[in-house]
């Protein structure tokens, strides 16, 4: 059985909307394109080593509508993965799927997830925000890659927003901070819900 992975860049106060670009999802949302700033070395270096070994995406409409009209032109190390791969869909729509290995999911997302998990080894789901909750609270993913970068913005949509439910993960790597500020996290899904407890107790 594969993995998913959750691939997700977030401000400190979690908002994921629009990273990449101030077109990429504009609605009511002014600070598309927040992540190019902050960009180093260190922390491209490890998104590059977090697609290694990549042999699918599953990734929302909007994200997949922005995807096929960008990496099918383009031949660095990301178009040559992306263009050669399985991608899977998640649409209630009727996207067009031109992008060559592209695959619209069934309304069942829970079984689609888990076949796509039984034929792969590392699915990556990369934005589609709107995914990414429901497989958050569905418990649909085994581990979640955070970049965490050191700005706030106090509007957009967050990682979190409806899509969470009482979780435990475990942290698989220790943090790592680039120059910038940016901070990676890898955490793996953990079984059982988080506990409780009084800090006043003695052995606190």
């Amino acid at each position: 059985m594969g993995l998913i992975e959750i691939e997700m860049f977030a401000t400190l106060d979690l908002v994921a909307q629009a990273p990449g670009g101030p077109d990429e999802d504009p609605e009511g949302f002014s600070f598309g394109g927040w992540q190019a700033p902050l960009i180093d070395e260190v922390s491209g270096e490890q998104v590059g080593s977090a697609y290694e070994g990549t042999d699918a995406l599953l990734i929302g409409r909007r994200t997949y509508d922005i995807f096929a009209a960008h990496w099918p032109h383009q031949t660095d190390e990301f178009g040559k993965l992306f263009n050669s791969i399985p991608k899977y869909v998640a649409s209630r729509g009727e996207p067009d799927l031109s992008w060559s290995g592209s695959t619209q999911l069934g309304p069942d997302l829970g079984a689609a997830v888990r076949e796509i998990r039984d034929k792969h080894e590392h699915v990556k789901v990369v934005g589609s925000l709107d995914l990414v909750q429901t497989l958050l609270r569905e418990k649909l993913f085994d581990r979640l890659d955070l970049w965490l970068h050191p700005i706030l913005l106090g509007a957009g949509k967050k990682v979190f927003d409806g899509g969470a439910v009482p979780t435990n993960v475990t942290l698989l790597k220790p943090p790592v901070a680039g120059p910038s500020g940016i901070v990676y996290l890898r955490y793996g899904l953990a079984d059982g819900v988080p506990g409780t407890g009084d800090m006043s107790e003695r052995d606190r």
